[in-house]
């Protein structure tokens, strides 16, 4: 895994999240903890609305637009019937959030 560090924790706010623009397009960060983070792709494959401007509640995040739930730990959509986010390692390390830059180099996270 190729580590990126992507910023502080306390850049995040608690039950919510940050944008990071990466050369794949943009990853959202979640902060669902005082020390939980989830990367995940920001488009939900719905209507593509802006999933770091959702509403991050328990390990999951609300679409903006249409209200499809997404688990940040799977990436699957809750009550829908084919949909799924992509999702990335992350880890913190004394207080800074780090991305894995191999896994989105991978994926399209556009």
């Amino acid at each position: 895994m190729s580590w990126i560090d992507i910023g502080h924790i306390d850049d995040v706010p608690l039950r919510g999240a940050r944008l990071v623009k990466t050369h794949v397009g943009c990853v959202a960060v979640f902060r669902t903890d005082e020390a939980e983070v989830f990367a995940a792709s920001n488009t939900c494959p719905h209507k593509k609305g802006p999933l770091s401007e959702g509403i991050v509640h328990g390990h999951k995040v609300t679409c903006p637009l249409h209200n499809w739930v997404f688990d940040l730990n799977t990436g699957e959509a809750q009550g829908a019937d084919d949909g799924r986010i992509s999702t990335y390692p992350v880890r913190l390390e004394d207080g800074r959030i780090l991305l894995d830059g191999a896994a989105v180099s991978r994926r399209s996270a556009a």
